[in-house]
């Protein structure tokens, strides 16, 4: 019997970027707000919360 199954473990793009940001602004290179650079975070957040809801207003 052969399965195939694939699995994909990496970092997003928007991880990626998340601590490209929290580096720049550690190391003094950009001069934004904490929201501005914990921001790709919080899009991931939002973006995942939006899925759920749609599908919970699909399914009633």
């Amino acid at each position: 019997m052969s399965t195939n199954s694939s699995s994909s473990s990496g970092v997003s793009f928007l991880s990626l970027l998340g601590l490209l940001f929290i580096g720049l602004k550690l190391t003094g290179f950009i001069d934004w707000s904490w929201w501005w650079v914990l921001a790709p975070f919080y899009v991931g957040l939002f973006l995942v919360i939006a899925v759920i809801a749609f599908v919970i207003a699909i399914n009633k």
